[in-house]
């Protein structure tokens, strides 16, 4: 029987700092489970802060005595003006059960196509955005993997360090509570996202450490 850890971290407001979004980024992380690496998921942020594309691209694996027991793919694409987004295409490989999801700008609303059928979203919508800062002000997220719009709580919880580059840095750690698990990310002073970590089934820890 194949074990199942269904990560789903692609299962994280307009007045937010735009600023603290670099034009042209690249968050490169390193994946680990437990702490040991099992691969890679890299955001490529690009275009003026008023229109960015975001490219994310995930892959990891997880081997239990040198046999690949987990296997998870992410690739989304998605277009934004300013904190909202869009549009978005999305496909996820969880272990052999595939999705899809897409998105599209329709007037004021954002028309979502998702495994459990279409809707509409009024007003402003931001994905789990980890890279942008106006995150932290927002109070629903679209989830890229399911499609859903989950009702979320972003709070600060405490300064710390974290490793990054190789490094120790300090940053801050904000908890986003509402999907299965909270997840937590962690910020520099400057707004730079440099790491995330959260709880998967059978309470495993995985954390993304910017690389």
């Amino acid at each position: 029987m194949r074990a199942r850890w269904r990560f789903g971290i692609a299962a994280c407001l307009s007045a937010a700092p735009l600023m603290c979004v670099a034009a042209d980024a690249t968050y490169d992380f390193q994946v680990l489970l437990d702490d040991k690496p099992i691969g890679e998921h890299r955001f490529t942020v690009g275009g003026p802060p008023e229109a960015h594309t975001v490219l994310s691209d995930a892959r990891f694996a997880v081997k239990l005595m040198g046999l690949t027991v987990y296997r998870y793919t992410h690739r989304a694409e998605e277009q934004w003006r300013g904190n909202c987004l869009r549009s978005l295409v999305a496909s996820t490989d969880d272990d052999g059960r595939a999705s899809r999801v897409a998105a599209d700008a329709a007037g004021d609303a954002l028309k979502v196509v998702m495994p459990e059928g279409t809707r509409s979203i009024e007003g402003c919508v931001m994905s789990f955005a980890y890279w942008n800062p106006a995150i932290r002000q927002q109070t629903r997220l679209l989830n890229a993997q399911t499609g859903r719009h989950e009702a979320v709580q972003v709070s600060r919880v405490a300064s710390g360090t974290v490793e990054a580059r190789g490094q120790t840095v300090p940053a801050v750690r904000w908890r986003i509570d509402g999907p299965a698990q909270p997840v937590d990310v962690w910020y520099t002073a400057q707004g730079e996202w440099v790491g995330l970590d959260s709880t998967v089934g059978g309470g495993r820890k995985l954390s993304y450490r910017l690389k």
